[in-house]
């Protein structure tokens, strides 16, 4: 009777949470909607210099959580000392893996016997020749499908060639780019779901699972909803770190799948150059998602007060586009899938951010470490608190009242979670 009330606590509080948002009381304008209606894009409270990635989201389907510098163009092709002209010779605009690796401590070895699979929707016919740009500009050993490295298939793990492009296509680009930026020797399996619809993207994890997959990173959300449960398993994968965004809408309701307790949330920060002896700063991201749900109940080994539920995100890395990564993308993505209106981007480098680029960076760096089997679940981190960078300042919404819910404070919070990585002690 006890727990039933608990439930039916938390559930009426949500409801009452969601209540105020569609009033714009409580919760930001940049909420996901509920799976009812049209998921809509985040564009409150954003930057008039970025601009989501994907369109809006049908229902039933999945919105991809990148998010796109529109006053940045690199150009195309080949960059840095890598470049064929010498009016190209500067690398591009946005952080690069050096300096990635400085910033987070990673060693520069590590994850050769590791693949870490990207899920995403639809096709993109690019991605291992953007891939092959990203790498030789910043001087990483290549990565292609004759050498073993990289591997493309679609959601039956066969050939990608039926695909449809659904606008996914930056995404897919930033995601491979993360990982290699983390874990350059790691192998990258890129699986793309038939669609962005829940159940094909979830059946791509399993696909992933079964090629081989150490770490599956997964860029994409829906607002959790009664009934998430249904696609739980295909996230759940003893000896397989799976790691999902905890979205880009600030302090709200939470998105599956990173909601799953057998999934890494992987939050964000704003990550920049600093005087003091780590040589980088960094605060919460104004729109790193974290909220309490109202579906799932708290694992175990999460411990804070404040939530009855489960509680996103578990650890963070970058993901403000503003101070974010230097991403290669080369041809622009259709529509269709599920997705509404794609965002039109001009082709070439650009800087690129989002809980997007911190869980396949962060799935790179589980890579690097070599230990997927620690992670059923994100209770590792939890453990290890006190080898990861802990991020105070900032936060993600104004409406919970100064709680580590959307602040990040000293300690566990729900924009970073337990922080961002410094070495790979924690991972």
């Amino acid at each position: 009777m006890a727990r039933e009330r608990t439930t039916g606590t938390r559930r009426l509080a949500v409801a009452l949470i969601a209540t105020a948002a569609a009033l714009g009381a409580l919760l930001p304008a940049t909420a996901q909607a509920a799976p009812s209606a049209p998921d809509a894009p985040a564009t409150a409270h954003a930057p008039a210099t970025t601009v989501d990635v994907c369109g809006r989201a049908a229902p039933g389907f999945a919105r991809c959580l990148a998010q796109a510098r529109t006053d940045v163009h690199g150009g195309t092709g080949l960059r840095g000392p890598a470049a064929r002209h010498a009016s190209d010779g500067d690398l591009p605009d946005g952080l690069g893996p050096a300096d990635l690796r400085s910033a987070y401590r990673l060693p520069a070895d590590g994850g050769q016997d590791q693949t870490v699979a990207i899920v995403d929707a639809g096709g993109y016919p690019a991605a291992e020749a953007d891939l092959a740009v990203y790498r030789a500009t910043y001087g990483l050993p290549p990565c292609t499908t004759a050498d073993g490295c990289f591997r493309q298939v679609g959601q039956d793990g066969q050939s990608t060639d039926q695909l449809p492009d659904v606008g996914w296509g930056m995404e897919i680009a930033l995601d491979l780019d993360m990982v290699s930026a983390a874990c350059p020797s790691c192998r990258i399996l890129l699986v793309g779901a038939d669609s962005a619809l829940d159940a094909d993207l979830a059946a791509s994890v399993d696909t992933a699972v079964a090629l081989g997959a150490t770490e599956v990173s997964n860029s994409y959300g829906i607002t959790e909803y009664h009934g998430i449960a249904a696609h739980a398993a295909d996230y759940a994968h003893p000896g397989v770190a799976i790691l999902a965004s905890s979205g880009d809408s600030g302090y709200t309701i939470p998105s599956a799948p990173a909601v799953y307790p057998s999934v890494i949330a992987v939050g964000g920060t704003s990550l920049t150059r600093s005087a003091d002896p780590r040589g980088w700063s960094e605060t919460a991201w104004a729109r790193a998602g974290s909220g309490c749900s109202a579906w799932v109940d708290k694992p175990a080994w999460q411990t804070d007060e404040n939530c009855p539920g489960r509680m996103t995100a578990d650890v963070s890395a970058v993901a403000d586009p503003l101070t974010g990564p230097a991403v290669y993308y080369s041809a622009r993505s259709g529509g269709g899938g599920g997705h509404l209106a794609p965002a039109a981007l001009d082709p070439g480098w650009t800087i690129v951010g989002g809980t997007s680029a911190a869980s396949p960076f962060l799935a790179g760096v589980i890579g690097l470490a070599g230990n997927p089997g620690r992670y059923p679940d994100a209770s590792y981190f939890y453990a290890h608190a006190a080898d990861l960078n802990d991020v105070v300042g900032g936060a993600n919404g104004p409406d919970c009242g100064g709680d580590y819910q959307c602040n990040a404070v000293p300690g566990y919070d729900g924009p970073t979670g337990n922080g961002t990585p410094r070495g790979i002690t924690a991972f």
